[in-house]
């Protein structure tokens, strides 16, 4: 299989330079969006959405392309949406900064996932790091932390942005996005609108020359996220899932080689009922999430030019350290101060080292004599 080759990713620019201005980060969310609503059309979920997957083209630069398609999963296979069945023992699955409650608890993944998962991809951009980054070596605490998050939105994210009011559309977006059910079509236009509330046309990213960035040093490039990928990788997943004739559920890890994954249906009835309380709960959440974020609009708002505090990429100071070789030098090194206040060093051997230079190189003139008499009488 032929690809074409991308350039380099946008974790790569967030780890030089920091995190991106909100505009940029909102613009992003939008057309991501454009992307995943492509590929849930098409009964797949890509399950892997992070900045590291966001690469730039090489050739044209012009275009942001998503990545990464080896947890692409088809959650709706034939039109039949796969069921909500928590399995332990595939919990944790993917990226764990990223993934979403559902993978953490071992359910097959959905639209929901996705949207989650680009949630935090978001807030991370924007914030330069998430809640739980110290804890990345304990999936369960990841878990419980982003329960808690979710739980307890919009005030999470809004008190975790460095100002009040800048993670306000994130913090809807991820409202609206966990007050979905598990087999619910999301309303994509809702959620664009939702980041570009002012319904402005969407201009080149920070990252571009058109964009005039100020606060942010990246390649002079102008980006706009393209269908082109994902439409190549949806098409061949679908065209194998087609030629092998794959029914059953397939793991997130292997649903690109065809293997079949055997799992144990729980009574309809029972699933049936588990899913509509957490989908009652998720809306009294959303609800309750609504009301606070319409009082938080109705106050007044600070100016919409928004500067963000690297506080999770500080530049590099490298701090004065004593001279340790000072004292360990060689007394043969004759060192003198400038006029100008520089320290030179005279590389002048002592009569002790020059004896030492020649006499090594005595010996080795020797030998190397001796090896070619050597080779020339044999």
């Amino acid at each position: 299989m032929v690809m074409e080759r991308l350039g380099i990713d946008l974790q790569k620019i967030s780890d030089q330079n920091g995190t991106f201005k909100k505009s940029t980060v909102l613009q992003l969310g939008i057309r991501v969006l454009d992307v995943l609503e492509y590929i849930h059309e098409n009964e797949y979920v890509h399950g892997d959405i992070k900045a590291a997957n966001l690469l730039l083209g090489y050739r044209n630069p012009d275009r942001v392309y998503l990545a990464d398609y080896g947890l692409c999963y088809r959650y709706c296979p034939n039109g039949n949406h796969k069921q909500y069945q928590e399995n332990p023992r595939k919990g944790h699955n993917g990226t764990i900064e990223f993934t979403s409650l559902d993978a953490h608890k071992g359910v097959a993944l959905s639209r929901r996932s996705d949207l989650e998962t680009l949630g935090y991809c978001l807030l991370r951009c924007l914030c330069g790091g998430l809640p739980w980054e110290r804890s990345l070596r304990d999936p369960a605490a990841v878990q419980a932390a982003k329960a808690s998050l979710l739980d307890e939105l919009p005030e999470s994210v809004l008190k975790w942005a460095p100002s009040r009011s800048s993670c306000r559309e994130i913090a809807q977006y991820l409202v609206c996005a966990h007050s979905l059910a598990y087999d619910e079509k999301p309303n994509y236009q809702m959620l664009k609108k939702i980041l570009n509330p002012g319904e402005i046309p969407l201009g080149p990213l920070e990252f571009s020359t058109g964009g005039q960035s100020v606060n942010v040093r990246t390649p002079d490039n102008q980006n706009v996220v393209s269908r082109k990928a994902a439409t190549k990788q949806v098409s061949q997943m679908q065209n194998r899932s087609i030629e092998k004739n794959i029914h059953s559920e397939r793991s997130a890890e292997s649903c690109l080689t065809g293997r079949k994954v055997q799992k144990e249906e729980p009574p309809t009835g029972l699933l049936n009922s588990e899913t509509a309380q957490e989908s009652t709960r998720r809306r009294q959440k959303y609800c309750e999430s609504q009301e606070i974020l319409n009082e938080i609009k109705s106050s007044p708002q600070p100016s919409s030019c928004i500067y963000f505090p690297n506080s999770f990429y500080e530049p590099y100071q490298d701090s004065t350290s004593p001279d340790i070789f000072n004292n360990s030098r060689s007394s043969s090194w004759d060192t003198s101060t400038s006029t100008t206040g520089m320290e030179v060093t005279d590389f002048t051997l002592s009569e002790e080292t020059k004896a030492d230079v020649y006499y090594y190189g005595f010996i080795i003139l020797f030998l190397l004599t001796l090896v070619c008499l050597a080779l020339y009488f044999l």
